[in-house]
């Protein structure tokens, strides 16, 4: 495996091809090992994988934390090397609710106090805002980001799951490097308007969910059974009838994958890395079985008769459910 890097946006830094989004080792998909997580950050690192991402309130804190400590345990050269993503905003109560989101300039530079110490760090690579606060302008969410970038707190704007008319917005306040969106095989609503947005803007895309929260990794059953605190547990594609719908796509997926010799979820990566050099796909691997078996697929190659291939089994818009319940797909402005 040969770590490739890409630049975030005409503005960012130069990051490794593949980002480790760590919200699993913490929250929403069932219970993690603190040490397996650690070591596979450790391992991420010594791979070459420079951007991890996280949220502050991904298990309220917890994320950043455990971060904090696999950044202290690291031999220095690699501690060195890591960059940071951040997405702030979403408000939670001590059950775990949700309550909305506060992209108020005071409370960006609350949140961003907090995750500096959390983190262990003196600043922070890329920070966004979690969801468009609907009761502020992007404008002053935006610019409270640039005033932390003037003292050093903060290095770069990112954005999260927003429309095409709020990056404008967004870019037209302060240089945007990067925009962290859900794409992949089987959510693809970016390329009608988003993707060409960013593209024209020179902003770059860190996609999660390239594997679709495990439905598409090639190692999800419709046997499984999931926690109640597990979000598949509620997500309309691993329902019902969508469940098996979607399944039924993986594979055909998995034939294509079998005669490249490789795994499904190795193919849907390398779909997504094959998408431009303008995409980081961010991998959400647990584990360190997980994630070696995900940076295999920076060593597949994917020829125009294998994309053709792909599409007919997998065509846009192919998928059965919506990405997110129907109260989350509310207060996502990218939907919009």
């Amino acid at each position: 495996m040969t770590m490739r890097t890409r630049t975030l946006g005409t503005t960012g830094p130069q990051v490794s091809a593949l980002g480790l989004g760590c919200m699993g080792m913490s929250a929403l998909y069932g219970d993690a090992d603190r040490a397996e997580s650690i070591a596979t950050i450790h391992a991420a690192l010594e791979a070459g994988v420079t951007l991890l991402d996280t949220g502050d309130f991904y298990a309220m804190g917890h994320n950043e934390m455990l971060i904090g400590e696999a950044l202290r345990t690291a031999p220095a050269a690699l501690r060195e090397q890591a960059l940071t993503s951040v997405k702030f905003g979403a408000l939670r109560d001590p059950e775990g609710n949700w309550s909305g989101y506060d992209g108020r300039p005071a409370a960006v530079k609350n949140f961003a106090a907090y995750s500096l110490q959390r983190l262990g760090v003196d600043h922070i690579d890329v920070y966004r805002i979690a969801r468009l606060d609907p009761d502020v302008p992007i404008e002053e969410t935006v610019g409270a980001i640039a005033e932390l970038i003037e003292k050093g707190y903060v290095r770069h704007v990112g954005l999260s799951e927003v429309g095409a008319e709020t990056i404008r917005r967004a870019a037209a306040t302060a240089p945007v490097a990067d925009l962290q969106i859900e794409y992949s095989l089987i959510s693809r609503g970016i390329e009608r308007d988003i993707l060409p947005t960013t593209r024209e803007l020179g902003i770059s895309v860190t996609a999660y969910g390239v594997l679709s929260r495990g439905l598409i990794s090639g190692h999800f059953s419709r046997d499984r059974q999931l926690a109640p605190t597990d979000f598949r547990a509620h997500s309309p594609r691993f329902q019902g009838e969508n469940l098996q719908h979607n399944l039924n796509l993986v594979e055909a997926l998995r034939k294509i994958a079998e005669q490249k010799g490789v795994t499904v979820a190795q193919i849907a990566i390398a779909w997504v890395l094959s998408r431009g050099e303008d995409i980081v796909p961010l991998v959400g691997a647990r584990t360190r079985t997980r994630l070696r078996e995900s940076l295999g697929a920076l060593d597949v190659t994917l020829e125009a008769a294998d994309l053709a291939a792909i599409e007919e089994a997998v065509p846009q818009d192919a998928a059965a459910g919506d990405r997110y319940p129907t109260a989350q797909m509310a207060h996502l402005d990218s939907e919009r």
